[in-house]
């Protein structure tokens, strides 16, 4: 049995002060995968730079106050690997990945975008970089008889029953047609080879969403994006037996814009 969970942090210092520190005393995840951490690791409490009981792994942006992923594993990992062999996006603090027995897990945040701007060039050249590199991952870790699972703020809505309003969004960064293709490049089987394992245990339900803007009453109405995925091998997609998002009752007990995304593997 394997349980990871992954959310974006929105500042993890924040967080900690919200709630976020409660929580991972409370949850039952072997693997917790943070996103958008926007601090060096001597710049957090030390109850959530080293808390008892986890292995921490922090890969901090090299621009102060940005991005920055943070793998939390019960186990001790075999091997760890900050980036992904990308020059131009080696110190982003976008993507570390950690061995454990059997499987290979790895934090990302992938770039957000904004239409018209470098923001948006930079995220393409990432998702340029970034497929590439995850099929070559799938073929070591199945050369090596590991599986592979992904999980982050991919910042991309891929199907219309991933957001509440996606008929106004279309022309919008995180459900572009041309990041939606990418998206599905990464889940067909000839090509990226990977499974969107919460939208394969729910196929058939608008969301669940993950990400609520803080403007208006969004979280309240459930106005929201499903753009925090677990990306898996299939084989270990196959062993999913819940997904689930870690919905706060109400809005005043959010510690995140994001609400955790968590799967329990067999």
């Amino acid at each position: 049995m394997l349980t990871v969970t992954s959310v974006n942090v929105n500042g993890l210092r924040a967080a900690a002060k919200k709630g976020f520190v409660e929580w991972l005393a409370e949850t039952s995840a072997d693997a917790v995968c943070l996103q958008e951490v926007r601090a060096e690791p001597h710049q957090l409490p030390e109850n959530v730079r080293e808390p008892e009981g986890w292995h921490v792994v922090h890969a901090p942006a090299a621009a102060k106050g940005r991005a920055g992923v943070s793998l939390y594993t019960r186990r001790e990992p075999e091997r760890v690997q900050i980036g992904f062999g990308s020059a131009e996006f080696a110190d982003s603090g976008r993507y570390v990945e950690v061995d454990l027995p059997g499987v290979t897990v790895a934090s990302l945040y992938l770039p957000s975008g904004e239409v018209g701007t470098e923001r948006q060039d930079e995220k393409i050249r990432f998702m340029g970089e970034f497929l590439p590199y995850l099929k070559s991952l799938r073929e070591r870790a199945a050369a090596d008889g590991r599986e592979v699972v992904v999980c982050g703020d991919w910042n991309i809505a891929h199907q219309e029953a991933d957001l509440k309003n996606w008929k106004g969004n279309k022309k919008n960064s995180g459900f572009l047609p041309e990041e939606r293709a990418w998206l599905s490049s990464v889940f067909e089987p000839t090509d990226g080879g990977y499974v969107d394992v919460v939208r394969s245990l729910h196929p058939d339900v608008e969301g669940p969403y993950s990400w609520w803007s803080y403007r208006g009453r969004a979280f309240d109405n459930d106005a929201g994006w499903r753009i925090d995925y677990q990306v898996s091998t299939p084989g270990l997609a196959g062993r999913a037996v819940k997904g689930f998002v870690e919905r706060a009752a109400t809005h005043d007990e959010r510690w995140s814009d994001h609400a955790p995304v968590t799967v329990v593997y067999e």
